[in-house]
């Protein structure tokens, strides 16, 4: 056995928590290469049962200068940049235990490896939920959430990753274990340091728990479909907005993502109401009166047919089921929405905050889009695309002026650059 793969099995109380990178599953195996440099060769994958294990890893590694790729359950570890010269992969998937619901609090604390699907379902027996809405939430795990700041739509309701965390305890490039904020709502401690890991895709550290707040599950959802053209859209975005109607999620869809859905024609603007039923019902009747009033055509879903259709959506974004797609994160300016997403091919974007995701079939696309992106305030970002195109591009395609500070504060929180080097912008 390799001696780094000798001395972190030295140090791990249980069986197989070791898995040298030759014994991996091809298919495990597959999915780690997509974030990583064709130059790395890792040593191997580690799985902690603990806290604190973690760190006693994490300590070895520190002492020897060994470069680590942290993940959770690998569902988005294929986002962001590549990392770098990486000597071995250290899972948080076995770390996955409740700590504490407090449900009359609405707030609860959980490890970093449990399954989002899986807390949802621990949450739902109170009649509470995470007002989150990730990618892939059957794998996506809490700390993979957090550190990829992977909200969706609900934040038009509800704030982003970082407005949901009250605290998180993590394990610093030293190996020793520290904690930002609180359990309970009023506690804002740290509050500066949950939201510089947020987004950070573990380059400052290897987050291992996370308290959060919870809500109660809304009595009825209701959604209202209008498609047509983008003046009447436009239309339908500004009433809406000026209205009194409280819509938990409101998107913004490209023609194409529309009509491969079989929804209909023109642009998209989906809208969910979650309240009581009269609420539900009274405000999606407003809204398709509203729509019908510009000429959009309208539909109504409720119950299994509008999961169903929540569902879909970032599926046929996500697509990831084929190698070769290029999947971005987008933001732009809200007021540019609709003009946007009009010249985008498959695609969403939230109408609150100007972010959104978009699909390219192409290398030759991306350029195009960053530019229109850039030329109304935002940004894209590749986020999942074949390693070789990555190794070409400029995944982030950051042109501010805190680049310095991102570097000083990597070089603060990891001085030794051992914890997922080249995953976040800069290559930092």
């Amino acid at each position: 056995m390799n001696t780094i793969a000798s001395t972190l099995t030295s140090i791990l109380s249980t069986e197989n928590a070791v898995i040298s990178w030759e014994n991996l599953a091809p298919t495990q195996k597959q999915n780690l290469q997509q974030s990583i440099d064709s130059k790395s060769h890792p040593i191997c994958v580690v799985y902690p049962h603990s806290q604190a294990e973690l760190a006693a890893v994490i300590t070895t590694a520190n002492r020897h200068q060994w470069r680590v790729l942290a993940c959770g359950s690998g569902s988005k570890i294929n986002w962001g940049g590549l990392a770098k010269n990486i000597d071995i992969i250290v899972s948080t998937e076995r770390i996955n235990q409740l700590i504490e619901h407090a449900v009359g609090d609405l707030t609860v604390t959980v490890e970093a490896g449990m399954k989002f699907a899986q807390i949802q379902e621990i949450l739902a027996k109170s009649g509470q939920t995470l007002a989150l809405d990730p990618a892939f939430p059957e794998s996506a795990t809490i700390g993979g959430i957090v550190a990829t700041a992977d909200t969706g739509s609900l934040r038009q309701r509800y704030g982003g990753v970082r407005d949901q965390i009250l605290g998180i305890t993590f394990i610093r490039a030293d190996g020793e274990i520290a904690k930002a904020g609180g359990r309970v709502v009023k506690n804002v401690a740290g509050y500066d340091l949950m939201k510089l890991f947020t987004g950070a895709y573990g380059t400052l550290g290897i987050i291992t728990q996370v308290n959060l707040r919870v809500y109660p599950i809304p009595e009825t959802s209701g959604t209202v479909l209008l498609t047509g053209k983008p003046e009447a859209i436009s239309s339908a975005v500004r009433i809406l907005q000026n209205s009194e109607l409280t819509p938990t999620q409101v998107d913004l869809l490209s023609s194409k993502l529309v009509t491969s859905l079989a929804l209909g024609t023109g642009i998209g603007l989906i809208t969910r109401f979650q309240s009581i039923h009269e609420s539900v019902e009274e405000q999606s009747k407003r809204l398709l009166a509203i729509g019908e009033k510009l000429g959009l055509q309208g539909v109504i879903y409720q119950g299994v047919g509008e999961c169903n259709l929540w569902q879909q959506l970032p599926n046929k974004i996500y697509d990831y089921l084929t190698e070769s797609t290029i999947t971005c994160k987008i933001g732009v300016l809200p007021t540019a929405a609709v003009e946007i997403i009009n010249q985008i091919n498959i695609g969403l974007i939230h109408v609150s905050s100007g972010l959104g995701l978009v699909r390219l079939e192409k290398e030759d696309q991306i350029l195009p889009v960053r530019n229109l992106c850039q030329a109304n305030s935002g940004f894209l970002t590749i986020l999942s695309a074949p390693v070789e195109l990555k190794e070409r591009f400029d995944v982030w395609g950051y042109n501010g002026n805190g680049l310095e500070v991102m570097r000083g504060i990597k070089q603060q929180f990891d001085g030794n650059l051992i914890l997922s080097p080249g995953r976040f912008v800069g290559g930092i």
